[in-house]
């Protein structure tokens, strides 16, 4: 690749601002009866990320059994494509900012709203629930979601966005990704069913019920910043249904994300057959291959595992799906350490439970409606979470799992025709999502639903009650930046004549690499 610099890092100082730390993440240690962390445990793991000394992470006192998330892992030399320190991303809002506070105005309504169904987040729609956290995004200044000509809708709520390190612009520069406002909001490749050689995989999953919500009451909150056992198991509807609500989608990353192959494999595998759930989208005399690929034109020789064949896509994505997390980890541990949104919701609580007035939270999210709504169905200002242990530990910024939607869909945009026309489309019944019925409108096409399906996944872990909006819409493009160092160093290596993969980023500019 040449010699490419390290790139710039700045952060948002909020760790040299806050002698307490109370706007950084110290989760896992242990912390006062207020929840703010042990100085010297602090010092400990401060002193760790600068030496990167194995020996100094194990120095670290910890406040309970968890561990922290693999730190010295992100410091592994990725042998191809790009390494973490190459990849600029904005620094994280600050914890005083209007940009913070509309990103805990957001997560405080995803909580409230995450039983409410997908069908209804339509323009026209009579939810009032809806409509008023539209009405009160749509009029902080500090708010930079989705939004069309300008303006927060009940169909560009959550949707999702991507943000791009700006030398010109602090604060990044903010995208809503082609695609991502068309159609149903959970992406077609979230709603088939995987052809698995042999096997099928279902696209309908175990969801969770309105019945688990975690970290409300204060004491079981100070157990989770201490890294102590809390109370409480998710509990279960025993019937599986498709991607329906907040809920569910949150419950759908919770685990793992099986997507990044599963989603290859419906491109790849051609339609047809007596039994749909085995085939792919795309019939095998029309398949979907991006029109850069040689073997379009290659004449007497096909596409196999060595190159431009599935089991080379899959290498890409597994090559990537490692790469992406390493630099978003690398980020959190050793440049921003930003804290997480149940900390800020400590803080909160305190602020106005408790009368600590020496937390600097601004105005436009203490009197949201809101945290409001909030204090009065729980008691607490705290941000319910979708597990009973919270976030996991190392910190908001950015975003791990989204960084694989984000590396995903742009490999996948490099391999396949982004402007093909998915035939049929689907979305939920909003009478009964055990099922899917057909979705009429504008056109959904493959790119647009790739871009789609990584808003998906990395709103996703925003519905669970654990990330921001920078965290999800800063790791789309740090993935797409990894893809896109992947793609260069193997495109040097190819023996067939090949132009290079070309695409669309997640911004709208076309790139050939």
């Amino acid at each position: 690749m040449g010699e490419i610099p390290v790139a710039p890092h700045p952060a948002n100082d909020d760790e040299a601002r806050y002698a307490n730390k109370i706007g950084t993440d110290t989760r896992a240690l242990p912390h006062n009866a207020r929840g703010e962390v042990d100085q010297a445990a602090w010092k400990a793991l401060y002193d760790a990320c600068q030496s990167g000394d194995p020996a100094d992470f194990e120095k670290i006192p910890l406040g309970g059994t968890r561990r922290l998330g693999n730190p010295l892992g992100t410091m592994a030399v990725s042998l191809g494509g790009l390494n973490p320190a190459q990849i600029a991303i904005p620094a994280a809002p600050a914890l005083a900012s209007a940009e913070r506070a509309a990103e805990a105005v957001e997560a405080y309504w995803q909580a409230l709203l995450r039983d409410v169904p997908f069908a209804e987040y339509q323009d026209g729609t009579g939810n009032r629930d809806l409509l008023a956290a539209t009405e009160e995004l749509d009029r902080l200044p500090g708010y930079r979601g989705a939004k069309r000509d300008g303006r927060v809708t009940p169909g560009t709520l959550f949707r999702g966005s991507a943000l791009y390190f700006d030398a010109a612009d602090p604060r990044g520069r903010a995208v809503t990704p082609q695609g991502v406002l068309e159609g149903p909001v959970i992406s077609q490749f979230l709603l088939r069913d995987i052809p698995f050689g042999a096997q099928s995989i279902g696209a309908r999953i175990r969801t969770a019920t309105p019945a688990s919500e975690f970290l409300t009451g204060y004491d079981e909150w100070l157990k989770a910043q201490n890294g102590q056992a809390t109370s409480g198991q998710p509990q279960f509807d025993p019937t599986p249904r498709y991607i329906a609500t907040g809920r569910d989608l949150a419950e759908a990353v919770r685990t793992g994300l099986a997507q990044p192959w599963a989603v290859a494999l419906l491109l790849a595998t051609p339609a047809g057959g007596p039994d749909p759930r085995y085939g792919g989208m795309f019939p095998l005399a029309q398949p979907a291959l991006n029109p850069s690929n040689p073997y379009r034109r290659i004449r007497n020789q096909s596409a196999g595992a060595a190159t431009f064949g599935p089991s080379h896509l899959q290498a890409l994505i597994a090559t990537g799906c490692n790469y992406a997390p390493r630099a978003a980890y690398w980020q959190k541990w050793f440049v921003h350490r930003t804290l997480r949104p149940e900390a800020y919701g400590g803080l909160a609580h305190h602020r106005l439970v408790n009368g600590v007035s020496d937390y600097p939270l601004h105005d436009d999210f203490l009197r949201s409606e809101a945290l409001g709504r909030t204090r009065a169905k729980q008691g607490t200002c705290l941000l319910s979470q979708n597990t009973p242990d919270g976030s996991p530990i190392f910190s908001a910024y950015p975003g791990g799992g989204a960084s694989l939607g984000g590396v995903t869909a742009t490999l996948l945009k490099a391999f396949f025709d982004e402007s093909r026309v998915i035939a049929d489309p689907v979305q939920p019944d909003p009478r009964d999502p055990t099922r899917l019925v057909p979705y009429s409108g504008p056109p959904l096409t493959v790119g647009g639903e790739l871009n789609k399906m990584a808003a998906n996944l990395a709103m996703g872990r925003n519905w669970m009650g654990i990330h921001w909006w920078s965290d999800a819409a800063a790791s789309l493009a740090l993935g797409e930046a990894v893809a896109i160092g992947v793609l260069r160093d193997e495109r040097v290596t190819y023996r067939e004549a090949f132009d290079g993969f070309s695409f669309t980023r997640f911004d709208g500019s076309r790139v050939t690499i």
